[in-house]
């Protein structure tokens, strides 16, 4: 359905404000993604974008039709995925698995309302900071950060432009003092995510265009579950460098405070990942819709 698929289009880019991104997530040529939203355009009679070489961003039009479009968009494509299973109602049984942090503060919270939308639905969910494998263990789609490097899985992406945040509590840049730059964490209590035997102590950032430096960090308290990792931080217990949905909610409230805010932290994109698109069921697809609509909401609401 190509009128479907052009506002699929549009609802992406007013999320990213990317078009070449859209364009590569939907496996499109940029030409191709940018003719979309032109014939859309054409057939609404208004602009819905302004475009420049370097911005790209809603009219007041495109404002309103895109909280119009959103939760149209969505029931026309469970619509289409129901009548392409030929069924009337999507069922089953859906194997997930997820990092710890997500899976608990965010993802248990969006898959009630998933099942609420869709009460013949039944979950079974696997939360671990270890990559499951999608091959031999018994799961149906895996949400991970990072794109996974066995090029051969498929990862759908979710949220692109997600990144790690450095953070600490109120109370512990009142007892310690906030970091300038990464270069003086050397002299912080830091608190690091361990994976098997590995220990994560070496955070990464860039500057205004300079070269990524590596900071060696001092880890006085290590765990390999995520979400130790951040409780620690809302106790005081030092500086914690998360991706930022893990910690988007304490930011937002205060719980939890940014640091050196003018330095790039590492990037860490949200990926539903399955073995191959034969996997791609509407269950699926239809569940990768609605969670990339709650990520993209999160990040407006946060920002």
């Amino acid at each position: 359905m190509k009128a479907l698929n052009d506002l699929d289009l549009f609802v992406r880019t007013a999320d990213n404000g990317n078009l070449s991104a859209t364009a590569r997530a939907l496996n499109l040529t940029p030409a191709a993604a940018s003719a979309a939203l032109k014939r859309l355009e054409a057939e609404l009679g208004v602009q819905l974008f302004l475009r420049s070489t370097r911005s790209l961003r809603l009219t007041p039009h495109g404002e309103v039709f895109l909280e119009q479009c959103r939760p149209a968009l969505v029931a026309l494509q469970q619509a289409s995925q129901q009548l392409a299973a030929g069924e009337q109602a999507l069922r089953g049984v859906l194997k997930l698995s997820a990092p710890s942090d997500l899976g608990r503060n965010l993802l248990l919270l969006w898959l009630n309302d998933f099942q609420d939308l869709h009460p013949q639905v039944d979950i079974r969910l696997q939360l671990s900071d270890r990559m499951a494998n999608v091959y031999s263990e018994p799961v149906d789609a895996a949400f991970r950060y990072g794109k996974p490097p066995d090029s051969s899985l498929v990862a759908l992406p979710l949220a692109d432009s997600n990144r790690r945040v450095l953070c600490a509590s109120p109370g512990y840049i009142a007892k310690r003092g906030a970091p300038k730059t990464p270069h003086e964490l050397t002299g912080h209590d830091c608190l690091c995510f361990m994976l098997g035997e590995e220990i994560h102590d070496r955070w990464r950032f860039s500057h205004a265009g300079s070269p990524e430096i590596s900071v060696r960090v001092n880890s006085v308290n290590v765990s390999n579950d995520g979400d130790a990792v951040r409780r620690w931080a809302l106790l005081g217990k030092g500086i914690a460098y998360k991706a930022g949905f893990d910690v988007i909610t304490d930011l937002a409230e205060g719980r939890l405070q940014a640091l050196c805010p003018d330095w790039t932290t590492e990037a860490a994109p949200l990926f539903l990942v399955v073995p191959s698109r034969r996997q791609l069921t509407p269950l699926v697809r239809c569940l990768r819709d609605y969670i990339a609509q709650r990520t993209a909401a999160l990040v407006r609401k946060a920002h």
